[in-house]
C-alpha cells in the first residue's frame, strides 16, 4: 500500500448482495468501469467475496465486496452464503441485486431483514434492465439498471454516494482535543517488532492527522524522552506513546502532562472507550481455565515476541496469578459464539473500519463477555488507565 492511498478501513465499504445469477459479480464490473469480478452464466461463480479497494466518482475512495449467492445450495453453499451475511458487519452500504422480471424471492426479503437489522442503507438495484419483459413499478428504493447498456448505473452511483455521505461522518483519532498551538510529543518505538523503513498504521495516521491540522509534533523514542523534554521550549500538550512503552513512558513523562496512547486513541476513535476501560476490570476475575480470546484486525508476520501471542498473554498471566487458555484470531476471523470465553482482548483495530469494530464489541456485549484493547488492558495492569483516560475527560 501507497502511503498516499487511503487506506481500507477508512474507505467507504459497499457489499453487493442477491442471489446466485442475478447480476451481482456484472453489477459489480458496471459500477467499477472494471473487471473486478468474474462474469458467468453458471449459478455460483463467485464462491468467496471478492474485495476490491479503488476510487469511484462521485464516491472517492471505497472498498467494493462482491458477495458469493445467497441461495447457494449444500453444505459448502451454505457456508459461502454466510461468509456473504458476515460481509455485513463491515458494509457502510448495501446493494441488493435482484432481476428485474423476477419478484423479490424469500431470500431477497430476507436479505432486507438483514440490512435493517444491522442499520445498513440499502438500494435495491433491479438488474438485467435491458431484458425487461414488460413495465415493472419500482419501489422508491429501486433502480432499474443494466450491466450491459449501462442504464441506471449513474444513478445508482449517485444513491450510494447520498447514503455514504449519511454514515461517513468527520471523525478525529485526536486533533479535536488539540487545537494549532498546541504540541504534541510521540513516543515511538524502535525495536525488533517495527516494521524497516516505517512505522505502523496508527502512528502513520496520528501524525498525518495532526500534521493536517497544523499542530507541531515532535517525535523520539522512548529512551529519548527525558533528553527531549529538557530540550523542549515548553512542555508538550500531549503525549502519545505506543502501548509496550507505556511503563517507561509513564515515569519518564511529569503527571503534569497529559498521557495515551495509539491503541486507547483507536479506541476511542473506533470502539466504545467506556465498555473497554470497564472490560479491563474483568481481569480480576480471570481464574484457572478460563478461556480468553485474543482478536487482531490484521494478519502480520509473527515475531518471537509477538504482542498478541506472546506479550498480552504474560501479561495477564503474571497480573491475574492465573492460568487461563487462550486462543487467537486475525485478520476477519472473529466467533459468531462467544459464550464460552470469559475475557475477549481486541487490538487496536487500525485495520479495520468503525462499523466492524463496532460490530465485534456488539456482539461482545449481547452476549454478556466482557471486551478490552491492548492499550486499555495494558494501561490497567501497569496502573496508568485513569491517567490515560484524562485527555478525553
Amino acid at each position: 500500500m501507497s502511503l498516499n492511498e487511503t487506506v481500507s478501513a477508512e474507505r467507504i465499504h459497499i457489499g453487493f448482495f442477491g442471489k446466485r445469477n442475478a447480476g451481482k459479480s456484472s453489477l459489480v464490473n458496471a459500477v467499477t468501469n472494471q473487471d473486478v469480478s468474474l462474469v458467468s452464466d453458471v449459478k455460483g461463480t463467485t464462491t468467496d467475496p471478492v474485495t476490491k479497494a479503488m476510487e469511484i466518482l462521485p464516491l472517492g475512495p471505497v472498498l467494493i465486496t462482491d458477495t458469493p449467492g445467497i441461495d447457494d445450495e449444500g453444505t459448502l453453499g451454505a457456508m459461502r452464503a454466510d461468509r456473504a451475511k458476515k460481509v455485513l458487519a463491515k458494509t457502510d452500504v448495501a446493494i441488493l441485486a435482484a432481476d428485474i422480471n423476477m419478484p423479490l424471492s424469500d431470500e431477497d426479503r430476507e436479505l432486507i431483514e438483514y440490512f435493517i437489522i444491522n442499520k445498513v442503507p440499502y438500494i435495491i438495484a433491479r438488474t438485467k434492465s435491458d431484458l425487461k419483459t414488460g413495465e415493472a413499478a419500482l419501489g422508491e428504493n429501486e433502480i432499474a439498471v443494466s450491466s450491459v447498456t449501462l442504464e441506471g448505473i449513474e444513478a445508482l452511483k449517485n444513491r450510494i454516494g447520498e447514503f455514504a455521505k449519511i454514515t461517513q461522518k468527520e471523525k478525529y483519532v485526536v486533533s479535536n482535543l488539540l487545537d494549532e498551538s498546541s504540541l504534541v510529543m510521540l513516543v515511538i518505538p524502535i525495536d525488533s517488532s517495527a516494521p524497516k523503513g516505517r512505522i505502523i498504521l496508527p502512528q502513520q495516521q496520528v501524525l498525518r492527522e495532526l500534521l493536517d491540522k497544523h499542530i507541531s509534533v515532535i517525535c523520539c523514542q522512548p529512551e529519548e524522552i527525558k533528553g527531549t523534554l529538557s530540550n523542549l521550549g515548553k512542555a508538550p500538550d500531549l503525549v502519545i506513546t505506543d502501548s509496550q512503552a507505556f511503563e517507561k513512558v509513564a515515569v519518564d513523562v511529569p503527571e503534569t502532562i497529559p498521557l495515551t496512547s495509539f491503541s486507547i486513541l483507536f479506541a476511542r476513535y473506533k470502539g466504545n472507550i467506556d465498555v473497554l476501560a470497564a472490560g479491563a476490570k474483568a481481569l480480576s476475575q480471570i481464574k484457572d481455565g478460563d478461556r480468553i480470546l485474543i482478536s487482531e484486525g490484521c494478519t502480520h508476520h509473527r515475531q518471537c515476541e509477538d504482542i498478541g501471542t506472546v506479550k498480552i498473554p504474560a501479561m495477564i498471566k503474571k497480573f491475574t496469578g492465573a492460568q487461563p487458555e487462550f486462543e487467537f484470531t486475525s485478520g476477519g476471523g472473529f466467533p459468531d459464539d462467544l459464550s464460552p470465553y470469559s475475557l475477549i482482548v481486541h487490538c487496536g483495530g487500525c485495520m479495520l473500519s468503525e462499523k466492524e469494530m463496532k460490530n465485534r464489541l456488539a456482539k461482545a456485549q449481547t452476549a454478556g463477555i466482557p471486551a478490552v484493547n491492548y492499550g486499555v488492558l495494558i494501561a490497567y495492569i501497569k496502573g496508568i488507565l485513569d491517567r490515560s483516560l484524562s485527555p478525553f475527560a
